[in-house]
């Protein structure tokens, strides 16, 4: 009888912890820190791929989400972007973002929003003055931009920290860029990761 007693007390103390710790967490935490890769090009969607992984940034954002789940959330990012060709940018940007699961932890996503884009010159400019040239360096100047994605990417939440990676395809319609064209395409590919660090805490 008292090893029976035992036995249950150990049992039992045994088992504490573990409901303590869930092997899946529950509920969404907002504001994930949200790190991208990007890869720029000014062109038409899905016109020579090749040509983006010439130019690479790097991007820093979060997320809130809209309906308590992860499924429909805003986003906000920093993106930093490099390109010889037609100039470096910064470009910040919100987005709506619906993010339906197709099979077991893989989902994917759609999102659109808006930013606003500072675009500087690929190489030092000038304008005329008093019947000569001055410089005005490689001076940025802001657009309007229409950021509109797809994604896809993994999502297992059963860890503490919950690591999402995704893979996005983002084009870029962009205002204001010359007089002639009222709207310039440019795209953005990119990789990265959400991670929840307190996830399920």
């Amino acid at each position: 009888m008292k090893r029976t007693i035992c036995f249950l007390l150990l049992g039992c103390g045994a088992a504490l912890p573990l409901r303590g710790q869930p092997d899946r967490p529950r509920g969404y935490q907002n504001f994930p820190i949200i790190i991208t890769a990007q890869f720029h090009a000014l062109s038409m969607p899905f016109r020579d791929l090749k040509a983006n992984f010439a130019n690479i940034g790097l991007g820093l954002g979060t997320e809130v989400s809209l309906n308590g789940k992860h499924n429909w959330v805003q986003q906000l990012s920093l993106v930093w972007y490099r390109n010889k060709t037609v100039g470096n940018g910064l470009m910040a940007y919100t987005q709506t973002v619906w993010r339906p699961t197709v099979t077991g932890h893989f989902f994917t996503e759609v999102k659109a929003g808006i930013g606003y884009q500072l675009a500087f010159r690929p190489v030092d400019s000038f304008r005329p003055v008093n019947g000569g040239w001055a410089s005005v360096g490689r001076k940025g100047k802001g657009m309007p931009a229409v950021p509109v994605g797809l994604s896809v990417g993994y999502d297992n939440p059963a860890s503490r920290t919950a690591v999402s990676p995704f893979a996005t395809y983002q084009l870029l319609l962009i205002s204001g860029y010359n007089k002639s064209v009222p709207l310039v395409p440019q795209t953005l590919i990119q990789a990265g990761a959400r991670i929840h660090p307190n996830y399920g805490r």
